[in-house]
C-alpha cells in the first residue's frame, strides 16, 4: 500500500513487521511471482513490474523461501546445479559452480547427500547456496534465520556477511530475529499491515 523504498548497491537492507504485515508479499512482487497492482518496481536503471520470475532471476533477482522445499529426491549437489543452470551453459559448469557455492556455504562435505537427510541449518544453508548460485546482484532472504538456536543463527549472520564483503552482493532480508537484523542491517524498513510506518538506521528504527 504506497510502499516506496530505495536499495543501494553494496548495502544490507532489513524488512521487518509482524506475520501478515506485507513482508513477503513485498517480495513476491520484487521477484515477479505477481505485478504490483500499481506503481512501478526499477532494477539497475530498468522498470520490472509485470516481469516473470524467470527473467527477474537472469537479471540477477535472487531470493530464498521462508519455507525450505528443496528437490527432496536430488543429492544437495543437484538440488544447487539446479540453480547454477540460470547462468551457466551446459551441466558441467554448472556443476563447477555448485561445487564451489557449496563450499562457500559450508556444505562442501555434504554434497553428495540427498536434501531430504540435511537437518534444518544445513537446509537453511542450501536454500542459501541455490539462490547464490543464480548469480544474483540482488539477494531477498526470506526468514533465513527461522527456527535455529542462537548458535546456527550467529554462524548464519557471519555467512550473510560474507555474501556481501566477499561476493558484492546487495542483500534485503526478513527476519523476526531482532538481534540479527539490528547487526546485520545498514538501514531497516518497517512493514504494518501492508505500508510503510518508519525507516532508517537500526538506532532510528529502535527509537
Amino acid at each position: 500500500n504506497n510502499v516506496s523504498m530505495h536499495v543501494n548497491e553494496g548495502e544490507i537492507v532489513g524488512l521487518i513487521g509482524a506475520n501478515g504485515a506485507g513482508k513477503t508479499t513485498l517480495f513476491n512482487m520484487i521477484a515477479g511471482v505477481f505485478p504490483p497492482t500499481s506503481g512501478r518496481i526499477s532494477f539497475m536503471g530498468q522498470e520490472i513490474q509485470g516481469l516473470p520470475c524467470h527473467k527477474m532471476c537472469r537479471l540477477g533477482i535472487g531470493r530464498t523461501y521462508q519455507i525450505v522445499k528443496p528437490f527432496v529426491n536430488l543429492s544437495v549437489l543437484d538440488n544447487t546445479v539446479v540453480g547454477a543452470l540460470n547462468q551457466c551453459k551446459d551441466v558441467k559448469s554448472a556443476r563447477e559452480k555448485a561445487r564451489k557455492t557449496l563450499d562457500f556455504v559450508g556444505l562442501g562435505h555434504r554434497m553428495d547427500v540427498s536434501s531430504r537427510n540435511l537437518n534444518l541449518p544445513e537446509l537453511k544453508r542450501l536454500e542459501l547456496a541455490r539462490a547464490l548460485a543464480t548469480e544474483p546482484k540482488l539477494l531477498l532472504l526470506d526468514e533465513v534465520m527461522a527456527g535455529l538456536n542462537p548458535t546456527d543463527s550467529g554462524r548464519v549472520i557471519e555467512l550473510v556477511r560474507r555474501i556481501r564483503d566477499e561476493r558484492g552482493i546487495t542483500i534485503i532480508v526478513i527476519e523476526h530475529v531482532m538481534k540479527a537484523i539490528m547487526t546485520l542491517s545498514n538501514r531497516i524498513y518497517v512493514l504494518n499491515q501492508g505500508s510503510l510506518v518508519a525507516d532508517g538506521t537500526p538506532e532510528e528504527v529502535s527509537k
